[in-house]
């Protein structure tokens, strides 16, 4: 394992599980300031809460699992590190239908409409049939790498910058309703202090990375007692540990009426998770991509289910469905279960 502060897995079972807790509390406190700090900079910046969500947020609370699976590839766990990032996904696409359960005056996923989104959704399922494609093509290395995990990392890029050229000059917009919580910046932002701003995003995000590489950390060691499978621990376990941040931040985010940054904060932070697969086949001896079993293309395929799930909601936006959620949260929550239990059953 990477050098700790705190080694873990020489801790007693019950130790491991109070950390566990306290890093939840830190990443609850610091994600909430957290939320109200990106929101600032969005509206200072006039970045929008979509690019400041996916982007920035996005990056920051994926930090965990971005350790969590360099890590596991270091160590030659392949299985573990693809599985954790991918499984991220999953696991955050499903707690954005927990988001949408804490917003109830209409489906999120009207509320917030925002081109920016549906976009980060098609760029998100788009890099998962890359990572799926590549998996499958013969096994060629590059300077010890898949040739293909840098195409993976252009595409990204290419992605955002698409992302953001289309929200400063838009050719499609949606319909705004009366349930639409547009981005509109907040009053008095003269008054905001610059740089005490970013120094406090600073001091809550470095809090938020190790309270979530620390859940992450606590998780693999948990998980390391038990007899379940590599694809299934990192697929749910570890990807629910590191991916707590992303729930901290965008139930926050819902309660201040940053919807958007809410939304984009997991859409456009998922895309971050598939490089971070192309992150680890530079740290992994050999193809990383190839070493993905049947359990990993499970998961990849699941999570392109749900993003299309999500972007047929997001699309489709329904005002109020099952319970207040949209049918799409619903259907998100089905999906997920019945997958893993799959997952479990035969991983």
């Amino acid at each position: 394992m990477i050098t700790n502060i705190i080694n873990i897995h020489e801790i007693h079972l019950t130790g491991i599980i109070l950390i566990l807790i306290i890093s939840a509390i830190v990443i609850s406190v610091a994600g909430t300031y957290l939320a109200k700090f990106a929101d600032q900079i969005a509206d200072i910046t006039k970045l929008g809460e979509a690019l400041v969500g996916a982007v920035l947020l996005g990056a920051i609370t994926s930090l965990a699992g971005v350790v969590t699976s360099i890590s596991a590839a270091l160590q030659g766990y392949a299985d573990l590190a693809i599985s954790n990032a991918i499984g991220g996904i999953a696991v955050q696409t499903f707690f954005l239908a927990i988001a949408d359960m804490t917003y109830r005056k209409a489906n999120l996923e009207h509320a917030s409409a925002s081109l920016s989104n549906l976009m980060y959704s098609v760029l998100l399922i788009g890099l998962l049939t890359m990572l799926l494609i590549m998996s499958q093509t013969p096994e060629v290395t590059f300077l010890g790498f898949h040739p293909g995990s840098p195409l993976i990392i252009i595409t990204f890029l290419g992605g955002l910058w698409m992302v953001s050229k289309a929200s400063k000059t838009p050719m499609w917009t949606p319909t705004r309703t009366v349930e639409t919580v547009t981005d509109v910046p907040a009053k008095n932002l003269h008054k905001i202090n610059l740089k005490k701003l970013w120094i406090g995003f600073s001091i809550t995000a470095l809090l938020v990375i190790i309270g979530g590489y620390y859940v992450g950390e606590a998780g693999i060691a948990i998980a390391e007692r038990t007899q379940l499978s590599e694809s299934f621990v990192g697929g749910l376990i570890t990807a629910v540990a590191t991916s707590l941040p992303e729930l901290i931040v965008s139930i926050s985010a819902v309660k201040r009426g940053s919807l958007t940054m809410a939304v984009s904060n997991i859409v456009g932070g998922n895309s971050f998770e598939v490089i971070v697969v192309a992150i680890a086949d530079f740290f992994y001896k050999g193809s990383i991509l190839h070493a993905a079993t049947s359990a990993d293309s499970f998961i990849i395929t699941l999570t392109i289910l749900l993003m299309s799930v999500l972007l047929m909601g997001l699309l489709f936006r329904e005002k109020q469905g099952i319970a207040k959620i949209g049918w799409e949260s619903f259907g998100i929550v089905i999906i997920f279960i019945v997958g893993y239990i799959i997952l479990y059953f035969n991983g």
